[in-house]
C-alpha cells in the first residue's frame, strides 16, 4: 500500500511539474521590448525585421536566400526549440553513462586519428589511392612528420591497434544492451560521420590491417543501421561511397535498403546497373543477388518497380550474368554440381549463385507481376525445371528454388500460362512431390534429421499444389481429366503427413488447407476417391473448425517484453510525458507564430515609417514579386526554403487559422508588436482582429480575389508555371500544384485568363502541358503495377480469413465473390486491409489529387477557352489531358484488369477520394457545355462510360458497410457527370452511348434503393455529407434524361398514379393545387411520406423548364426543386397567379420576374418562420382570424342596432322573444353541425342571446368588444408573421398599406371597447375589403375619381355661375319654405307641465286636447313659413347648391312660382330650363356614365383576365388552339412544360446555390438573371411544338441517311469488284507478255499478227 501511495505522489509531483515545465517553456519567448530574453534589437525585434525586408529585396541571391531563411526561423523559434528537445536522449542509468562516456572518448580518439591518416595509414609508393573517391579528410594538408622512419612505422603499427581495438569496442557496444537506444546513441553522437570519413581514406590495397580495419567498418555500419530507418536515410545520402565493386560494400548497401520500403521505391537505375556491371566484371558473387533480392520486397509489400528494373537489367545482362544449364553439356555440368553439393552447397559453389539466380527470378515474378512473368518464363521453361527436378540426383536446394520458381512464374500468375494447364509436365512433378512425401512420412514417429527437405515439403510443395489447384485458370485445365490417379496420390500423401506427430501447429494449418483444397477439386471434378482416404477427409475437414480455435489460440501474443528497469521505464516515459505536453502547448503557438510571418511578408510596408522609400517600394509589390522571382532561383539550389516559401504564399492566400485562444492571444500580441506597433490604440486592435478572423467564419472571397489578383500581377501565375515545367523535385512541384490551386480556389476567371495568356504567350504550353500528361502517364503506369497486386493480396487474404473463420469452402476463386464475403464477416480486419492498401498508393498516384483539382479550377465556371485547350493546345504535339483523365479514372477503377463487376476491390478508402475528384474534374471538362469534350469523353476508346455507369449501378462492396458516405459521394458525382456529359445536346449520340451498357431496371433500383438508405441512416445515426436520397435524385434526374432517348426507362419511371390525379386539368392550374409542395407543408405529411413510392416522391421533387439559349435554340432542364421552395404559400400562389400583368407585347413574363425577388424572400422568411412555433402556429390560420373578426364585428353591430340605447330599458325585443330566439338558433347550429357547415353561426349568436339574457347587454357588448380586440390583435401578428413585416424595416412598414389598415382597426375596436359603442359601426366597412366584387364597386368609383372629380368640378362651376345670375336678377324668387322647431319642444321644463296636464285631464274623464290643439295651430299661423335664400351671395350658392342638385328638376323646383305676367317670367323659364338641361340632365350624368362605364370596364377585364389565364400559357403566351391536333395538350403543356412554378423554383435553385457548382444551363440563366434579361424565357414558342414540326423532316433526313448508308456499301462492293478486275487483267497482260517473249525466244517464224498485237494493247488500255 505505501508503495502504491508512493507513486501516487510522485505521479501527483509529475504532473504539477508537467505544467511547471510547459510555462517555463513558453516564459523563454517573451514578446516586445525589455520582454524577451531572446531580444534583437531595441525595437522589440522590428528593426531586425525591417533589416531581413531590406535584404530580401537586395539582388544578390545568395544574401536574399540568407535573409528569408533568417526570417523563417525567426518565426519558428518555438518549432525549433519542440525538434531540439525531442532528440534529447536521457542516459539513466550507470552504465549508460559509462557507454556514453566510452563511446565519446572512442569516437574522439577515432575522429583526430582519421583527420591525421595521413601520417599513419600505410600509401603506394605512387601515392594514389586505390581507385577509391576524391579525399575529403580534414588533415589534408597536414605537414610530414620529421621523425626517421622507423619511428613513424612503429606508431603507426599503434594507430591501426588503436583503431582496430576502438572499432571492435563499438560493434561489441553494439551487441549489447537495448539495440534501438544504442543507435540512437550512436547516430546522437555523430559515430556514422567518422566512419564514413573513416571509409574515404586512401589506403595500399595489400595493406591486411587496414583492410581490417574497413571489414570492421563495414560491420559496424551495418548494425548502425539494421532496422533503423532513420540510420538507412543518413546513410542513403552517402550511397556513393558503397558502390564500389566490394562485397562488404554490397552488404552494407543491403543493409541500408533492407526492409525499407521507401528507399527501395525511390532507388535509381544506376545503383542497380552498377551491381549487375559488378556481376558481369567482378565475379558472379551471390551478394550482389542478395542486395538485389533485398530490394525487391520491403515491408511485406513488393516493389513492382525494382522487380521491373532487374528483369530487365538481368536480361540486357547476357549469359555472364544470368547463367542457366539448359542445353545437354550444361545440363550434366548441373548434375556434377550437385552430386558435390550432396552435403551442403557451398557459398561460393557456382551452384550456390544458380539457386539464388533462380530464387531471384522467381521473386521479381511474385506478386501477380505480368511483365515479369513473361519474361521468367522466357528464360526458363518449364520443360528443363520438370527435367531438373525430376532427376534422380536433384538436391533439395535446388528442387526448393525450381519449384518456388514454377509456383510464381507458371501457378500464382496475373494472366493464363496455357502450358501448364494443357501439358504433362507440372503432373511429372506432383509425381515426383508424392516421391519426396513418402520420404518425409517414412519414419512417422520420428522426425527426419533432413531440415531442408522438410521445409521444401511443408513451405514449397504445398503451397505450390494450394495455388495450382485454386487457381482460376485450372477450372479449365484440360490436362486434369487424365489424371485422376495422382490427385488421388497427392490427397493420399497430405492426409499422411498429417498424421505424423511432429508436424507443428503452424504448418498443419498449410496441410489443411492443401487437403482442402484438393477435396474440392476432387468433388467438382467428379474424382473418385477410396471410401478410407473420403473418410479421412471428412474427418479433417470436420476437425478443421476446432482446429481454428486452437490455431487462434497459438496466434495470440504470448510475447514477453525484455525484463526492462522499473525506474528506467519509468523515466523514459515521463520524458515521453513532458514532449507531449510541450509539443500540445506549443503545437497552437508554433502555427500562430508562423500565420504572423504571413502576415509580415504579405504586408511588410507596416514595419516602415509612412513615406520612406522602402514603405512605398513594399506597397508597389516590390517585396512580393522579389520574393517570387528568388522562389524560383531557390527550386535548385535550396529546395527546403523554396516549398517553405511556397507554403506561406498558399497560406497567404487561403489562411486556415487552427490553433486555440492562446495561439490567437500569442497571434495578436505579435502582430501588435510588429505589424501595428505605431497605430492608435483602437484602430491597432481592429486590425489585429482582423488579422485574426478567418478561423470558424465564412471565407470572405473577394478579399481572396483581391490578393489572388495582387500575387498574380507580382508574378505568382509565372512562378508556380515555371516551377512546374522546370523542378525535379517532386515535393517541389506539389507545392508549385498547390500554390496553383490556391490562386485560382474560388473560381477566378482573371487567374484563369492570365494562365491562359501566359500559355499561349509565349509557347509554353507544349513543356506545361507535357509535364502534366507525364505524371498522368507515370500513375497510370503505377496503378497498373500496384492494382493487379492489391486484387490479388486481397483476394488471398480473404482467403485466408475465410479458413480461419471455418466458413463453408469457397466456391468460386478468384472471382471476386470469395473477398467480398470474407471481407463482409471481418470488419475490423478489413479496416486493416484498407491501411495497407493506402500506403500501396504511391507519390506519383497521391500527387494525382493536386493535379486534378488544379484542371478542375482551371475549367471552372465553365471556361470555353481553357476547357477546350486541355484536349487541344495547338502545338506540334498536342497533349489531350481529358483523355487521359478518363484513362486514370478507367485504371484507377481496374477495368484493365477485370470485369466491372469487381469495383468493390479496386475502391477502397484510400483511393476512393482520388476517384471522387477525377470525376469531379471531368464534370468540370463537360460543363458549359463544351461539346468537344463532352465527345472527347463518350467517344474514347477506354471504358471509362462504362466504369461510370457500373459506379452508379454496383454496390461498391467492402466499402459501402462501413463507409456510407463514401460510396454516396461517389454515386453522386457520377451521376452528375453523366448529366455533365448530355447538357444541352441535341442529338442523341452520347445519351445512346451511355444506356449501351446501361440497364434501365437496375438504375431505376439504385434510384429506390437510395430512397430506403436515408431511413437506415438515421435509424443508425450514421454522419453523411451528402444524404442518400440527395444521391437518389441526383440519379433519378439523370435517368429522367435519359428516359427520353429509351422507352423502357421511360415507363419504369412513371411513378404509380392515383385516382384522382387524373382529373386534375386547367382548374389545378387556376386553383393552384401545386399539391407536391403543399402536402410537405401539411403536419399530416410525414405519415404519408413513409409509405410513398420512390419514384413518385422523386418525381413530386423534380421539375423541368425550358429555356432559350444565345443561339437562339431551345434546351429542356430537369433540375431537383430547392428545399426551400415548400415554403411558398397558397396564398401568394394565388396572388401571384392572378395578378400578374401583362406588359407591352401581351407577356407576363416581366411582371412575374419582378415579383421573384419578394417571393424567394417570403419563402425564406416562412422557412425561419418555422423555427418560431407559436408564430407559425398563428400564422398559418389568418384567414380564420379574419372571418371570426368580420362575424364578431356583425354580432356586435346587430345588438346594437336592437338594443341601443340599452340604459333605456325599451328594446325592441322582450325576454319571451329572446329565448324563443335562444331555441331556434339552438335548433338551427344543431342541424347545421350536422351537414357540417353553417353550423357555428347561429350557435354563436344563440350563445349571445343567452349572454344578453343572463349578463345583460353591456356586459355582453364589453365581452364581445373585448375578444373582437384580442382577435384582431392575433390577427395583425400572424399578418406580420406571414409576411415577415418587421423584417422588411420601419419604412416598408409604414409604406404597407394593408398592415396600416389592420393597425386602423385594431384602433377601432380598442376606440368601440373604451370610448363609445358606435365606433363598431365602423368596422363593418371590412366587407369593402374582404369582398372582391364589393372592392369592385368601390374601385368603380374611385379608379376613374379624377375624371369624376372634374365633372364635379364644372358642376361647381356652372352652379357658381347660376348663383350669381340669381342674386343679380331673381333674387325675389329666393323665396323658400321653411319649417321652424316649435317652441314647446324647445322648453322641457313646459313639456313637462303640459304632460302632466294631460294625465290629470284624462284621470278626472275630460278631454283636453282639442283645445290645446287649437292653440298650437294658432300658435303656428301667427308665425311666418316662408324665408329670403338669396339676399347675399354667399346664401344664393348655398341655395343653388343645396335644393338645385337635389330636386329633380333642378332648382327651378323649390324657387316661387312666377305668374305669366311678371316681365322676368322668360328669363326664369330660360333659367330654369338651361340648369335642368345642364346641371341636372348632361353634367350629373356623365358622373354617373363614368361610374357605370368603370364598372362595366372592370367587369370585361375580370372576364378577359380569366379568359386568358384559361386559354393562354402564362410563360410562353401561347394560345390553346396552337397545341390543337399536337402531341402534347394544352394543359400537359401548362403543368409540365411551361409551369410557372418551376420557374420560379429555377430562378430560386440560382439564387441559392453555390456559384462554382452551376451547371451549364445554370450559370447561363445565373448570368441573364444578373443583367435582368429574361430572353431565357421562351416567348411564343415551345419545344414540344418545335420537335412535332420538325419530325416531318426528321424523317426524311433519316430516310436519306439510310439511303446513303446503302449506295455508300453499294459503291463499296462495285469498288472491290474493279480492283479484282483490274488485278486481273493485269496478270493476263504479263502472261500474255511471257508468252509472246518465250515466242521470240524459240525463233517463232510466224509473228504476232499486228492486229492481235493492237487488240492487245487496247484492251490493256482499257
Amino acid at each position: 500500500m505505501a508503495e502504491a501511495d508512493a507513486t501516487t505522489n510522485v505521479e501527483q509531483a509529475a504532473t504539477v511539474n508537467l505544467q511547471q515545465i510547459g510555462d517555463q517553456a513558453e516564459a523563454m519567448f517573451g514578446v516586445g521590448k525589455m520582454n524577451s530574453i531572446l531580444e534583437v534589437d531595441d525595437e522589440g525585434g522590428r528593426m531586425f525585421l525591417r533589416v531581413l525586408i531590406h535584404l530580401t529585396m537586395h539582388n544578390y541571391a545568395p544574401l536574399v536566400s540568407g535573409a528569408l531563411q533568417l526570417l523563417f526561423r525567426h518565426f519558428s523559434q518555438r518549432q525549433e526549440v519542440l525538434h531540439t528537445f525531442k532528440q534529447v536522449q536521457l542516459l539513466i542509468s550507470t552504465l549508460d553513462v559509462e557507454n556514453y562516456k566510452l563511446i565519446k572518448a572512442d569516437l574522439d580518439r577515432l575522429r583526430t586519428l582519421v583527420e591525421k591518416s595521413e601520417l599513419w595509414v600505410e600509401k603506394k609508393s605512387s601515392g594514389g589511392g586505390d581507385g577509391k573517391k576524391d579525399k575529403k579528410e580534414k588533415g589534408e594538408g597536414a605537414a610530414e612528420d620529421p621523425s626517421p622512419k622507423k619511428e613513424k612505422q612503429q606508431k603507426g603499427n599503434e594507430n591501426y591497434q588503436n583503431v582496430k581495438e576502438i572499432l571492435e569496442r563499438l560493434n561489441k557496444m553494439c551487441s549489447s544492451g537495448v539495440w534501438k537506444k544504442q543507435q540512437r546513441l550512436l547516430k546522437n553522437m555523430g559515430a556514422h560521420k567518422v566512419m564514413l570519413d573513416l571509409l574515404q581514406v586512401s589506403y595500399d590495397k595489400n595493406d591486411v590491417k587496414m583492410q581490417e580495419i574497413i571489414k570492421y567498418t563495414h560491420m559496424f555500419l551495418q548494425k548502425f543501421c539494421m532496422g533503423n530507418q532513420e540510420n538507412q536515410a543518413l546513410l542513403h545520402k552517402n550511397l556513393n561511397l558503397f558502390l564500389n565493386p566490394g562485397l562488404q560494400e554490397a552488404e552494407t548497401v543491403q543493409h541500408i535498403f533492407s526492409n525499407n520500403y521507401q528507399l527501395c521505391s525511390e532507388i535509381s537505375e544506376s545503383v542497380l546497373q552498377h551491381f549487375i556491371h559488378c556481376l558481369a566484371t567482378h565475379g558472379r558473387h551471390v551478394q550482389y543477388l542478395n542486395f538485389l533480392h533485398t530490394i525487391i520486397k520491403a515491408e511485406g509489400k513488393y516493389v513492382k518497380k525494382c522487380q521491373d528494373m532487374i528483369m530487365t537489367e538481368l536480361t540486357n545482362a547476357g549469359e555472364d550474368v544470368v547463367v542457366f544449364y539448359n542445353d545437354k553439356a550444361s545440363f550434366n555440368t548441373m548434375l556434377e554440381l550437385m552430386a558435390e553439393s550432396r552435403e551442403g552447397v557451398g557459398e561460393k559453389s557456382p551452384l550456390r549463385y544458380h539457386i539464388s539466380l533462380v530464387e531471384l527470378l522467381a521473386a521479381c515474378a511474385e506478386g501477380k507481376n505480368v511483365y515479369t512473368e513473361i519474361k521468367c518464363t522466357s528464360l526458363l521453361p518449364l520443360e528443363d525445371v520438370v527435367r531438373v527436378v525430376t532427376h534422380e540426383d536433384c538436391i533439395t536446394e535446388v528442387k526448393i528454388a525450381y519449384v518456388n520458381f514454377v509456383n510464381h512464374c507458371y501457378v500464382d500468375t496475373e494472366v493464363e500460362m496455357k502450358e501448364i494447364y494443357t501439358s504433362n509436365h507440372i503432373w511429372k512433378l506432383f509425381e515426383d512431390f508424392t516421391v519426396d512425401m513418402a520420404r518425409v512420412c517414412n519414419k512417422r514417429e520420428k522426425r527426419l534429421t533432413d531440415p531442408v527437405l522438410e521445409k521444401y515439403i511443408i513451405n514449397v510443395v504445398f503451397d505450390t499444389i494450394t495455388a495450382f489447384f485454386s487457381s482460376p485458370f485450372s477450372e479449365n485445365s484440360t490436362s486434369l481429366q487424365t489424371h485422376h490417379t495422382i490427385v488421388v496420390q497427392l490427397l493420399q500423401s497430405s492426409v499422411r503427413l498429417l498424421d505424423c506427430p511432429w508436424l507443428l501447429p503452424l504448418h498443419r494449418g498449410q496441410v489443411e488447407a492443401c487437403i482442402k483444397t484438393l477435396s474440392l477439386t476432387a468433388k467438382n471434378r467428379s474424382i473418385s476417391l477410396p471410401l478410407e482416404l473420403e473418410a479421412l477427409i471428412n474427418n479433417v475437414l470436420s476437425s478443421l473448425a476446432v482446429n481454428t480455435l486452437n490455431r487462434s489460440a497459438y496466434k495470440t501474443p504470448t510475447r514477453s517484453a525484455r525484463p526492462v528497469p522499473y525506474d528506467y521505464k519509468n523515466i523514459i516515459e515521463k520524458l515521453q510525458d513532458i514532449i507531449n505536453t510541450l509539443e500540445e502547448r506549443l503545437k497552437p503557438l508554433v502555427n500562430s507564430e508562423l500565420s504572423v510571418l504571413v502576415d509580415v511578408l504579405h504586408q511588410p510596408e507596416l514595419l516602415f515609417l509612412e513615406g520612406s522609400d522602402a514603405r512605398q517600394r513594399c506597397e508597389s509589390g516590390g517585396f512580393i514579386s522579389k520574393l517570387i522571382q528568388h522562389t524560383k532561383a531557390l527550386m535548385s539550389a535550396e529546395e527546403k526554403l523554396c516549398i517553405k516559401v511556397l507554403r506561406t504564399l498558399q497560406e497567404m492566400l487561403i489562411r486556415t487559422l487552427d490553433f486555440d485562444e492562446k495561439g490567437m492571444m500569442l497571434r495578436k500580441v505579435l502582430l501588435q508588436n510588429y505589424l501595428f506597433s505605431n497605430r492608435k490604440s483602437n484602430q491597432k486592435n481592429d486590425l489585429a482582429e482582423l488579422g485574426a478572423a478567418g478561423g470558424e467564419q465564412e471565407r470572405d472571397w473577394a478579399a481572396v480575389a483581391a490578393i489572388q489578383c495582387r500575387l498574380d500581377r507580382e508574378g505568382g501565375t509565372k512562378l508556380f508555371t515555371d516551377l512546374v515545367m522546370s523542378s525535379k523535385n517532386d515535393k517541389i512541384f506539389q507545392e508549385s500544384i498547390q500554390l496553383a490551386i490556391c490562386l485560382l480556389e474560388g473560381g477566378n476567371t482573371e487567374i484563369q485568363n492570365s494562365f491562359y495568356k501566359l500559355m499561349m504567350g509565349d509557347n509554353k504550353s507544349e513543356k506545361f502541358f507535357k509535364v502534366l500528361h507525364d505524371r498522368m502517364k507515370e500513375a497510370q503506369m503505377d496503378i497498373k503495377a500496384t492494382v493487379s497486386v492489391n486484387v490479388g493480396e486481397m483476394t488471398h487474404k480473404a482467403n485466408e480469413k475465410e479458413l480461419e473463420a471455418g466458413g463453408l469452402p469457397l466456391m468460386v476463386h478468384g472471382q471476386g465473390i470469395a473477398p467480398v464475403t470474407a471481407a463482409a464477416a471481418m470488419p475490423t480486419q478489413q479496416a486493416e486491409e484498407q491501411r495497407e492498401v493506402e500506403a500501396e498508393m504511391g507519390p506519383a498516384v497521391t500527387i494525382m489529387k493536386p493535379i486534378l483539382r488544379f484542371l478542375q479550377l482551371l475549367c471552372e465556371n465553365h471556361n470555353n477557352n481553357l476547357q477546350n485547350f486541355l484536349r487541344c493546345q495547338n502545338n506540334k504535339t498536342n497533349y489531350n489531358l481529358v483523355c487521359e483523365t478518363l484513362q486514370f479514372l478507367d485504371i484507377m477503377c481496374g477495368s484493365t484488369t477485370g470485369g466491372l463487376g469487381l469495383l468493390g476491390l479496386y475502391i477502397n478508402e484510400s483511393n476512393v477520394h482520388l476517384i471522387i475528384q477525377t470525376l469531379e474534374t471531368l464534370t468540370e471538362y463537360c460543363q458549359g457545355p463544351c461539346q468537344e469534350n463532352q465527345t472527347c469523353i463518350v467517344t474514347h476508346e477506354s471504358n471509362g462510360i462504362d466504369i461510370i455507369t457500373a459506379l452508379i449501378l454496383n454496390d461498391i462492396s467492402p466499402l459501402c458497410r462501413y463507409r456510407v458516405e463514401m460510396v454516396l459521394q461517389l454515386k453522386d458525382n457520377a451521376s452528375k457527370l453523366l448529366l455533365a456529359l448530355m447538357e444541352s445536346r441535341h442529338d442523341n449520340e452520347n445519351a445512346e452511348r451511355i444506356l449501351f451498357n446501361l440497364r434501365p431496371r437496375e438504375l431505376v433500383d439504385v434510384i429506390k434503393k437510395a430512397y430506403q438508405q436515408e431511413s437506415e441512416c438515421e435509424e443508425e445515426q450514421v454522419e453523411v455529407e451528402v444524404s442518400p436520397r440527395e444521391v437518389g435524385h441526383n440519379i433519378y434526374i439523370l435517368a429522367q434524361q435519359l428516359a427520353r432517348h429509351n422507352k423502357v426507362l421511360q415507363n419504369l419511371l412513371k411513378p404509380p398514379k392515383n385516382s384522382k390525379e387524373g382529373e386534375e386539368g386547367i382548374s389545378s392550374m387556376l386553383t393552384l393545387q401545386s399539391r407536391p409542395l403543399s402536402q410537405m407543408l401539411k403536419s399530416s405529411a410525414p405519415a404519408e411520406v413513409v409509405d410513398q413510392d420512390p419514384l413518385d416522391y422523386y418525381d413530386q421533387l423534380t421539375s423541368q423548364i425550358e429555356i432559350v439559349r444565345e443561339d437562339r435554340s431551345m434546351e429542356q432542364i430537369v433540375f431537383p426543386v430547392h428545399p426551400i421552395c415548400e415554403f411558398l404559400t397558397e396564398e401568394s400562389k394565388l396572388r401571384v397567379f392572378n395578378t400578374t400583368e401583362q406588359d407591352e407585347q401581351g407577356s407576363k413574363v416581366t411582371h412575374f420576374f419582378e415579383q421573384t425577388s419578394f417571393l424567394h424572400g417570403e419563402m425564406e422568411w416562412q422557412k425561419k418562420l418555422r423555427s418560431m412555433p407559436v408564430l407559425y402556429w398563428f400564422s398559418r390560420r389568418m384567414t380564420l382570424w379574419g372571418t371570426i373578426s368580420f362575424n364578431l364585428a356583425v354580432f356586435i353591430n346587430l345588438i346594437i342596432a336592437f338594443f341601443y340605447p340599452y340604459d333605456s330599458g325599451q328594446g325592441a325585443i322582450d325576454d319571451s322573444m329572446l329565448l324563443m330566439l335562444f331555441w331556434i338558433l339552438t335548433g338551427l347550429s344543431v342541424l347545421g353541425l350536422f351537414s357540417k357547415q353553417y353550423g357555428l353561426q347561429p350557435l354563436t349568436l344563440a350563445l349571445i342571446l343567452r349572454s344578453i339574457y343572463h349578463l345583460g347587454i353591456g356586459n355582453t357588448l364589453i365581452l364581445l368588444g373585448s375578444l373582437n380586440l384580442i382577435n384582431k390583435v392575433v390577427f395583425v401578428v400572424s399578418f406580420v408573421g406571414n409576411n415577415g413585416t418587421f423584417i422588411m424595416g420601419y419604412k416598408a412598414m409604414v409604406m404597407d398599406v394593408e398592415f396600416l389598415y389592420h393597425l386602423a382597426y385594431v384602433l377601432t375596436s380598442t376606440l368601440g371597447l373604451f370610448v363609445h359603442e358606435l365606433f363598431y359601426s365602423i368596422l363593418l366597412f371590412d366587407l369593402i375589403y374582404r369582398e372582391e366584387t364589393l372592392f369592385n364597386v368601390i374601385k368603380s368609383v374611385t379608379r376613374n375619381g379624377r375624371s369624376i372629380l372634374l365633372t364635379a368640378l364644372l358642376a361647381l362651376i356652372l352652379v357658381y355661375l347660376f348663383s350669381i345670375l340669381g342674386f343679380l336678377f331673381l333674387k325675389e324668387d329666393f323665396i323658400m319654405e321653411v319649417d321652424p322647431l316649435l317652441q314647446l319642444s324647445a322648453d322641457p321644463q313646459h313639456t313637462e307641465a303640459a304632460q302632466d296636464f294631460l294625465k290629470s285631464c284624462s284621470t278626472d274623464g275630460v278631454s283636453c286636447t282639442a283645445e290645446t290643439s287649437v292653440e298650437t295651430v294658432a300658435e303656428e299661423e301667427g308665425e311666418p313659413s316662408t324665408e329670403r335664400a338669396c339676399d347675399t351671395l354667399l346664401m344664393c350658392i348655398v341655395t343653388v347648391l343645396n335644393h338645385g342638385l337635389r330636386n329633380g328638376g333642378g332648382v327651378g323646383d323649390v324657387l316661387r312660382k312666377p305668374s305669366k305676367n311678371e316681365p322676368l317670367f322668360p328669363a326664369r323659364v330660360v333659367y330654369d330650363l338651361l340648369f335642368y338641361f345642364v346641371v341636372i340632365i348632361i353634367v350629373l350624368n356623365l358622373i354617373f356614365g363614368v361610374i357605370i362605364d368603370t364598372f362595366a370596364d372592370l367587369r370585361s377585364e375580370k372576364q378577359k383576365k380569366e379568359e386568358i389565364l384559361k386559354t393562354t400559357c402564362f410563360i410562353c403566351g401561347l394560345e390553346r388552339d396552337k397545341f390543337d391536333n399536337k402531341t402534347v395538350s394544352f394543359e400537359e403543356h401548362i403543368k409540365l412544360e411551361h409551369n410557372i412554378w418551376n420557374y420560379l423554383y429555377f430562378i430560386v435553385l440560382v439564387r441559392e446555390k453555390n456559384q462554382t457548382d452551376y451547371t451549364g444551363p445554370e450559370s447561363y440563366v445565373a448570368h441573364m438573371i444578373k443583367n435582368n434579361n429574361l430572353d431565357w424565357f421562351p416567348r411564343m414558342q415551345a419545344m414540344s411544338l418545335v420537335v412535332t414540326d420538325g419530325d416531318g423532316e426528321q424523317n426524311e433526313m433519316r430516310m436519306l441517311q439510310d439511303k446513303l448508308s446503302l449506295t455508300m456499301k453499294v459503291v463499296t462492293t462495285l469498288t472491290g469488284q474493279l480492283n479484282e478486275l483490274k488485278e486481273q487483267m493485269t496478270e493476263q497482260r504479263k502472261r500474255k507478255q511471257r508468252m509472246g517473249f518465250v515466242d521470240v525466244q524459240a525463233g517463232a517464224s510466224g509473228a504476232v499478227p499486228p492486229s492481235a498485237a493492237g487488240g492487245n494493247h487496247q484492251i490493256y488500255k482499257s
